[in-house]
């Protein structure tokens, strides 16, 4: 059992049994943790079916529980997976939506709040989805800076997989600047990593670049 839930009891427990019914809001700050790591946890289901396209598209059940659940960190001062929580509700608003003004908002927040905590690899993502909507916008090197600056951070915590989907993008970016030489070599890389990791999806994605350059 998580021991916050256990925690809880114990306080509920006090408070029935022994007239202490000031522990019951400490009791309600440990369930709002685990209701907010719940909601978290329900939102990215969510969004891996939207990505997969299981979803309608809509969304709004995802963004509710990324929002709830950046509401109850807030609540309870769990300033990392507040920021963690805003990262997600970027995501959303950029990948489902569409709707760079409030992903840019948000994405701003988790960079805050991630750098503050030293929460690597909520940032390494915050970076990643910074470096898109860079792009996106046609800024490349300030793309590039971002993305580089992600795999750093990914290949620092040993989320190899990451890495490679980050290859991807800079191979995009490389391939937009004139850079073909550079596009392929970081793609090989890519698929070296990913074959390795066994990210089915990534070389995908590294098979569908090389047949645009």
């Amino acid at each position: 059992m998580d021991g916050r839930l256990e925690r809880a009891g114990e306080l509920y427990d006090r408070a029935v049994f022994g007239g202490d019914v000031a522990v019951l809001e400490a009791a309600d700050r440990e369930l709002d943790g685990v209701e907010a790591d719940l909601a978290l946890a329900r939102g990215r289901v969510l969004h891996a079916r939207f990505l997969d396209g299981q979803s309608d598209g809509q969304g709004d059940e995802e963004l509710g529980l990324f929002e709830r659940a950046a509401e109850l960190y807030r609540a309870v001062g769990d300033v990392r997976g507040e920021g963690e929580a805003l990262l997600w509700v970027g995501v959303f608003h950029q990948v489902v939506r569409g709707d760079e003004a409030p992903a840019a908002a948000a994405l701003e927040r988790a960079h805050e709040l991630a750098t503050r905590t030293g929460d690597k690899l909520t940032l390494s993502y915050v970076l990643r989805h910074q470096g898109i909507a860079e792009h996106m916008a046609g800024r490349l090197p300030a793309a590039r800076e971002r993305l580089e600056e992600s795999v750093r951070l990914r290949r620092e915590i040993g989320f190899m997989t990451g890495v490679a989907a980050n290859l991807v993008g800079l191979a995009h970016i490389a391939a937009a600047e004139g850079r073909r030489e550079d596009a392929v070599a970081v793609l090989d890389e890519a698929a070296e990593i990913a074959e390795a990791e066994r990210a089915a999806t990534v070389l995908g994605w590294v098979e569908e670049a090389r047949g645009q350059f």
